[in-house]
Order: structure tokens, then C-alpha cells, then sequence
């Protein structure tokens, strides 16, 4: 390899690189070096006048570049071998650090629009950046850079006016913040994580990645690694995902996803993140709302309705999405957002479309019309003709379904949950439209009900038979079945089909109080045909109005349990 091809080789600043003294290193170091010294200074007035240099005096340049890496090589081999890692040499190099980032800073005050001046110290500053990965090995000692004020110093380097300084800051932390590396040692990642967040890290990442250029590929690898360092600590202390969200990123993350760029690895990363956030947390989804963000979703999502996804990638990126608006209508006001933002109109086309959406598609209907919040979607569903697109659905589970990763048992949760909550929220003339539905063609769709009744009864009594004899055989051992393993066992016993098997009552109990006569008919005479028994509908219903409105107020709780038990008297 020539002397040019040698200057202009960058390594890939994403990967994580050891401190052997070897020909390799050697290599990926002068080229680090020469990178730095042609590195982008955006705010530096001297940079404009590089290119025009570069043109007149390429031999002197090319004589310069060779004087430096011959330079350099001979200072690598010149240094003593690797001292152990311990906790005098991690002061001895934070020290360094500090000395060389004060030095830098000075020149650069002294000399703003003479790079040269203070190349060299920019040069020494990466080095040494560079050289603190080896505390990332060491996260006892984490402390240290703490007590010796070093992260605060990493901190205000991520707005140095060389990009490359910034971005070796950033693949730093990312490394010092690496979710196994934090859980080797809680107590050093407590004070590091601390000392951030006291910073405010997220706000000053943020506004680094605003300035970043993702045409160039080490300033995307920054983005990349700077999203990594936040999921890394939302991992780690899952409560700062509010204090992440206000201090910039849920506004960053909405503009970088609607950006209109190709499809690439930091657009499913920020999709990622954004489902992350959003996850058990009103603040975040508010937030989202307010930023207008439920419209953002649901523009990207709207490419996927009658196109799938060209990659695996893609598609991972596009059920991210999907994530994020499910956790949002979680959130009351949110629902509104999705409802005027014509969100239901688009689900529905996804629906009927047969694409790769459609399984996503329904569980975000699903989400978006459960419980008393959802009264509005239901009667907007009924009145774009919805109830065409769910009850197809509803009588058969379609073959394109079961391949598309989703299950039988999700699809039919999802369908029932979605029939449900309309029975429980129509009105007038829209629940008279989805009754009808019932008793058209001979009672088909009860039929169809009844099927699925006796399928998840069959399921459920079988993962009660399994959970009793663990219940015996704990008690044979002496161990105590407190809350929190009943808790465990109705988890599972819901897992293995008692909320669709909760949901189909619900419908059963609904429909029969209707006072369409036929359709209580219906169902009495396949239950007494197939052996089943109203009393175990009764007891299935009475379980289910015990757990609800988890979250709910008492108010709410007590006149849902009293409706149901109306409903019941009467079935």
C-alpha cells in the first residue's frame, strides 16, 4: 500500500478497536491522523480556503502529509509498551485529557482563523479521546471521571467546532455507556449516568446531531452511535425517557423519520428509539401529540398501504411505527389527534389492501377503539363502512395472516377486542347497523362466534388443568402461593386465550340482550347443543368484571361491574 492510499483509508468509526501496537493499528492511526488535520472546521472562516490550496501546491501537500506520517510513525515507536490498566493510570490519562482539551480550546481562542496553530493540539486532543476507550474495560473506576470533572469536559466537547472531536466524544460514551458494560459494575454506572443526565447530555447530543451532515458516512456512524448511547441509558434508567423526550429528541427524532431521505440503518434506529420512549409513558405520548407527531406516524405508515416493505429492515422499521401510534392512543387526547387525522380511513384501506400492514393495522384499530375513550372511532368506523372490512376478517382468519409473523390466536384477539369495544360503545342507528350483521344470512356470524367460544374454552381449561397441578404440587412442597404468583397465573391464563375467550362472552352477553330474539336463541341452542352451559359464561364474565379498568377510576370500575351484571340477569 502507497503513502496516498494509506492517508486516504478511514476505518469504520463504528466498530470498537484494541490498543495493539501492530502494523494494522498503525495504518487505521495515520490515517485517523490525516483525517483530522483536512477535518471539517465548519465554523473555522479559514476553511473555506483549503480547497483552493489543495489545487495550487498538491506537491508540497503530498511532501507535508509524508513529513507527518513519518513523524508520527516514529513517535509509535518510540512509546513504552501499554501500562495495566488501574486506577492511577486512568488519573494519569484523564489529567492528559484535560490538559490537552484546555490547550486546545486556548488556541483555538488565540488563533480562530489560523488552523494551523492549533492542529496539532486538535490532533493530540483525538489521540488521547481515543486512548480513554480502556476505562470502558474498567467500569469500577468510572467514578474517576466523575470526581476529576472529565465527563463535564466531554460534555462541552460535543459542541467543539470540529465535528470529528465531537463525533470521537460521542463513540466514547457510547462505549463507556454499553448496556453489559453498566451492568458489570452498578454502582460506577449510577455515578456516570448521574453525572449526564446533571448535564443535561441528551440536549447537547441532540443539538450535535443537528448540525451533523448524514451524506457523510462517518457523521451518520456519529448519529448512529449518539442514538446508541440513548437507548443505552433509557435501558439502564428507563424513568429519563420523559426528561430525553423534553430536552429536544422526541422533536428530533419526528423530523429525522419525516425527512425525505432513503430508507437507511439511523431511520429504523430513530423509529426504534421512538417506540422506546413512548413505551408506559403519558408524558412522552402527550408530548408526541402536541408536537403534531401522530400525523407524522401515520403520513410514513401511509407509503406501506399498498406497498410492502423491500427489506427486512424496512419492515422492522414500519412495525416500529406501528408500536409507537399503539402506544400513543393509549392516551385519550391522542385518540382525537388519530380521529381527525383521518388515522381510522387508513387503517381501514391498509385492511382491505392485503399487504404486509394489514396484522399491524388491526391491532392499532384495536387500541384505538377499547374502552369508553374510544366512543368517537367506534361511530366513525361504522360510518365509513368499517364493519365491511372486520367481519370478513372476523369469519375467517386469511392464510396471508398466518405468514406474515402474526399468530391465529393475535388476529382473533384483535378482531373480537374490535367487535367488543363497538357493542360496548355504539349508539342508535350505528349499533342497530352492527346487530344486523349478526342476524344476517341465517345468524352466520353467531355461528362463527359460538365456534370460537368452545376453540378458546377448550384452551383456557387446559392451561387451568396445567396451572392447578403447579398449584398442588407447590403446596406439597411448602411453598406459599402469596399475590404476586396468583398474579403470575392469571398472566398466564390470560396468554393462553382467556382474554378472547373474555371477549367472545362479552359479544355472547351483548348480542343476547340485544332484543333481536333470534340471536339469544342462536346462542342458547349451540350451547346446549355442543354441552356447554350458561354458567360458565356467567363465571368467565363475573371473573373478567372483578380485573377490570386497571388504571381506572373507582367510579368507573363500580358502573362497568354493574352494567355487566345487568347484562348477565338477563342472558
Amino acid at each position: 500500500m502507497d503513502v496516498g492510499e494509506l492517508l486516504n483509508y478511514q476505518p469504520d468509526r463504528g466498530a470498537t478497536r484494541s490498543r495493539e501496537d501492530d502494523a494494522g493499528e498503525e495504518n487505521l492511526r495515520s490515517a485517523k491522523h490525516q483525517k483530522l488535520i483536512s477535518g471539517r472546521h465548519r465554523d473555522g472562516p479559514g476553511a473555506g480556503n483549503e480547497g483552493g490550496g489543495d489545487k495550487k501546491d498538491s506537491g508540497d501537500l503530498t511532501v507535508d502529509r509524508k513529513k507527518i506520517l513519518e513523524k508520527l510513525m516514529d513517535q509509535d515507536e518510540d512509546d513504552p509498551e501499554a501500562e495495566p490498566v488501574d486506577e492511577s493510570s486512568v488519573k494519569k490519562m484523564i489529567l492528559t485529557f484535560e490538559k490537552r482539551s484546555y490547550k486546545n480550546q486556548e488556541l483555538r481562542i488565540k488563533f480562530p482563523d489560523n488552523p494551523e496553530k492549533f492542529m496539532e493540539s486538535e490532533l493530540d486532543l483525538n489521540d488521547i479521546i481515543q486512548e480513554m476507550h480502556v476505562i470502558a474495560t474498567m467500569p469500577d473506576l468510572y467514578h474517576l471521571l466523575v470526581e476529576l470533572n472529565s465527563v463535564h469536559s466531554l460534555m462541552g466537547l460535543l459542541s467543539h467546532e470540529n465535528t470529528d472531536v465531537a463525533i470521537a466524544v460521542v463513540d466514547l460514551l457510547q462505549e463507556l455507556t454499553d448496556i453489559d458494560t453498566l451492568n458489570e459494575s452498578e454502582e460506577g454506572a449510577e455515578v456516570l449516568i448521574d453525572s449526564l443526565l446533571e448535564g443535561q447530555v441528551v440536549a447537547l447530543l441532540v443539538q450535535n446531531m443537528e448540525r451533523l451532515d448524514e451524506q457523510v458516512k462517518e457523521e451518520a456512524d456519529g448519529v448512529f452511535n449518539t442514538l446508541a448511547i440513548i437507548e443505552n441509558m433509557a435501558e439502564f434508567r428507563p424513568g429519563l425517557c420523559t426528561e430525553a423526550a423534553q430536552q429536544g429528541l422526541m422533536q428530533w427524532l419526528l423530523k429525522r423519520i419525516k425527512a425525505k431521505m432513503p430508507f437507511d440503518a439511523n431511520k429504523l434506529y430513530c423509529s426504534e428509539i421512538l417506540a422506546i420512549l413512548l413505551q408506559n409513558n403519558d408524558n412522552t405520548r402527550e408530548l408526541l401529540g402536541e408536537l403534531d407527531g401522530i400525523d407524522v406516524l401515520l403520513q410514513q405508515l401511509s407509503v406501506f398501504k399498498r406497498h410492502n416493505p423491500s427489506t427486512a429492515e424496512e419492515q422492522e422499521m414500519m412495525e416500529n411505527l406501528f408500536d409507537a401510534l399503539c402506544s400513543c392512543l393509549m392516551l385519550a387526547a391522542n385518540r382525537d389527534r388519530f380521529l381527525k387525522g383521518e388515522g381510522l380511513q387508513l387503517m381501514n384501506l391498509m385492511l382491505r389492501e392485503k399487504k404486509m400492514s394489514r396484522t399491524s393495522s388491526l391491532k392499532v384499530l384495536d387500541h384505538g377503539m377499547i374502552g369508553p375513550e374510544g366512543g368517537d372511532n367506534c361511530h366513525k368506523f361504522v360510518d365509513i363502512l368499517g364493519l365491511r372490512t372486520i367481519f370478513p376478517l372476523f369469519m375467517k382468519t386469511p392464510k396471508k395472516m398466518r405468514t406474515s409473523g402474526s399468530t391465529e390466536k393475535e388476529h382473533e384477539e384483535h378482531v373480537c377486542s374490535i367487535i367488543a369495544s363497538m357493542l360496548r360503545n355504539l349508539k342508535s342507528q350505528q349499533r342497530s347497523r352492527l346487530l344486523n350483521k349478526f342476524s344476517e344470512n341465517d345468524c352466520e356470524k353467531v355461528d362463527r362466534l359460538m365456534e370460537l367460544h368452545f376453540k378458546y374454552l377448550e384452551a383456557v381449561q387446559q392451561a387451568d388443568k396445567r396451572i392447578e397441578g403447579e398449584k398442588h404440587e407447590m403446596v406439597r412442597r411448602g411453598e406459599i402461593l402469596d399475590d404476586n404468583m396468583e398474579d403470575e397465573f392469571y398472566l398466564r391464563r390470560l396468554d393462553a386465550g382467556l382474554f378472547v375467550l373474555q371477549s367472545i362472552c362479552y359479544i355472547m352477553v351483548e348480542i343476547s340482550n340485544s332484543g333481536l330474539s333470534q340471536l339469544q336463541q342462536r346462542v342458547h341452542q349451540i350451547l346446549n347443543i355442543r354441552g356447554g352451559s350458561v354458567k360458565a359464561v356467567r363465571h368467565i364474565m363475573r371473573e373478567y368484571a372483578e380485573s377490570i379498568g386497571d388504571g381506572k377510576s373507582e367510579e368507573y370500575k363500580e358502573a362497568e361491574r354493574k352494567r355487566i351484571m345487568d347484562l348477565l340477569e338477563n342472558f
